[in-house]
């Protein structure tokens, strides 16, 4: 099984992207049907007036001889059609803004749902900046490519074919030899523009790191000073803000080309048009008036292309960030739901010759078989990276074994929901997690059952309410993440699970950050709580499992040893050295 990443290494076209991107706005299809006929009405309203001015220079027939009626009537249609257009175009742009806005919220809940439901072997393999830069920034370069292309493309097109129309119902072949010379313009650009997102997929790329180092180094501020690494840091920000500035300059220079080249074909065609038109008035074949017609028809129809042209930088910027978060869209999701629920557990868990591994070729845990009673109290231990955490990934199918088996009263755990399997879990982790909220809505998590009395109650047991009370509103304060110390964080995550008393419970390092005589006092709860409750904990401090029914001690993905406390010991084996090496300075 190969590990997801979070980097964008697929080899996608421009073009497909876009294709994934028009699926999403054709949802709007009267939307999209209403901008097409107001960018046609607008662009047919602004090729009519040419006929007009051509007919207004036809009016003047020679010195003194000018039909002044005629002329008025033609300045007042050219007026009107002037205000129409105008009008047209700004519903037209108003309906493109909400067209590019709803695609991208839509893109942007689909990345939000993808993320609930990926593995997190595809979280844990990227960073968390670059995750947030594709749901954010890469979605309003999107939302920004988006507005200009659907502007600029929906009007081109439509004035790239009414002016055709025009054009050769004047002069068919002065018409023809502009469409002959047209492909010159278009093989330019399309040189360019190939080589150009290449670039921009880098750029976007470096930026998501970026975004991902200034992350890491926010949130590591202390850590980053306490050991001096402030120098070594900004050495690597430089590094990585150098290379984002060499790709982008060359990004925007190479895509920049494109507009003064096809503005460079387009006016060598308005200099063949106006010197064919001269020789054909000398001819007698078109009038003055007819070549002012050509003329403006010539640059009404070369100007799309430079319009289009002069927004192919932020079209490419556009489609290269769409490609990122169309790759986190895409991405595989967890292994679909099975339709059965796990009814309330009585806690019987039963382990058969499970093996995991994060990466096949460094097996973790192999051959893994163990089985809890309901109401035992499992304590695990062992030395870093022995697979203690794993195995409580596992059994919360946070990851899904390789092989063999793990139940809870019968039921693999692989055949029933993640939901219901959860819900018979309480879970206190050494890494706290709290929700810019109200601290009710952080201990509730938004379940509105529960009444103040329980709350208190349980944050009485937790002895969080200590510091609860004193805030200023109490359970209705509002707090974030980095408003409380280490160790509230932990009493509210442990106040969560003394409201729902679940039927097991995992605590993993679950008083790491407490103080000793508070963690004496939760420790009590805490064997209140799970009298009656199979429990597992994850401990270092091994004086907190004395009291466990059974011991697993593990080493490189094994169970070596099993027993109670006193057992383990009087076998004088791994646990042994273990506990001695841990009490040795105290004795």
């Amino acid at each position: 099984m190969t590990q997801p990443t979070c980097d964008n290494k697929k080899n996608v076209s421009g073009s497909s992207i876009l294709g994934k991107v028009l699926r999403v706005i054709g949802r709007y299809k009267l939307l999209l049907v209403l901008s097409l006929v107001l960018a046609a009405a607008s662009v047919i309203l602004q090729l009519y007036i040419p006929i007009l001015f051509g007919q207004a220079v036809d009016t003047i027939v020679d010195e003194g001889h000018v039909d002044f009626t005629a002329l008025l009537i033609l300045l007042k249609n050219i007026l009107s059609l002037t205000f129409l257009s105008a009008v047209a175009v700004w519903i037209m742009n108003m309906i493109n803004n909400t067209l590019a806005f709803r695609t991208v919220r839509d893109i942007r809940r689909r990345a939000i749902r993808q993320i609930q439901v990926l593995p997190l072997s595809y979280l844990d393999a990227g960073s968390t900046g670059d995750v947030v830069q594709r749901v954010t920034a890469d979605t309003d370069q999107l939302s920004d490519g988006l507005l200009m292309g659907l502007t600029q493309l929906f009007s081109g097109v439509v004035t790239i074919v009414v002016t055709l129309v025009f054009m050769f119902s004047k002069n068919v072949p002065v018409s023809v030899m502009v469409v002959l010379l047209t492909p010159v313009s278009f093989l330019v650009s399309k040189f360019i523009a190939s080589r150009t997102y290449s670039l921009f997929s880098k750029q976007t790329a470096i930026r998501g790191r970026q975004t991902a180092y200034i992350n890491e180094m926010i949130s590591g501020a202390k850590i980053v000073k306490a050991f001096g690494h402030e120098k070594q840091a900004e050495a690597t920000f430089d590094a990585m803000n150098d290379e984002l500035r060499e790709a982008s300059e060359k990004a925007v220079f190479y895509s920049s080309l494109t507009n003064p080249s096809t503005r460079a074909v387009n006016n060598v065609i308005y200099a063949l048009v106006a010197l064919v038109g001269a020789f054909m008035i000398m001819g007698g074949s078109l009038t003055v008036g007819g070549l002012t017609v050509l003329l403006a028809y010539a640059n009404q129809y070369m100007k799309p292309f430079n319009d289009i042209s002069s927004v192919i930088t932020e079209l490419q910027n556009a489609l290269a960030c769409a490609a990122r978060v169309f790759d986190l869209v895409e991405a595989e999701p967890e292994v679909p739901e099975a339709p059965q629920l796990l009814p309330p557990a009585e806690g019987n868990i039963k382990i058969e010759d499970m093996s995991f591994s994060y990466d096949p070729a460094r097996p973790l845990i192999e051959d893994f078989s163990f089985e809890a009673k309901p109401g035992m109290k499992i304590a695990i231990v062992g030395p870093t990276g022995c697979g203690k955490t794993t195995f409580i990934n596992l059994l919360m199918r946070f990851y899904d074994v390789n092989s063999g088996s793990i139940s809870v009263d019968g039921h693999d755990i692989r055949e029933v929901t993640r939901h219901s399997l959860r819900e018979n879990f309480g879970m206190v982790l050494q890494e706290s997690w709290l929700k810019n909220a109200t601290v009710r809505d952080n201990i509730t998590l938004g379940d509105t059952s529960f009444s103040d009395e329980a709350i208190k109650a349980a944050a009485k047991e937790a002895h969080s309410w200590e510091f609860i009370r004193r805030m200023p509103q109490g359970l209705d304060t509002l707090i974030t993440d980095e408003a409380l110390s280490q160790g509230q964080k932990q009493l509210l995550c442990i106040t969560r699970v003394m409201l729902t008393l679940p039927p097991m419970l995992i605590l993993d390092e679950a008083t790491s950050s407490i103080d000793t005589m508070t963690e004496l006092r939760i420790q009590n709860a805490f064997d209140k709580l799970m009298k009656g409750r199979t429990s597992f904990i994850v401990a270092h401090r091994l004086s907190t499992i004395r009291s466990a029914d059974i011991i697993l001690v593990m080493k490189d993905g094994h169970i070596i040893e099993q027993g109670a406390h006193d057992e383990l010991i009087a076998k004088g084996g791994f646990y042994k050295n273990l506990y001695e090496a841990q009490f040795a300075g105290r004795e």
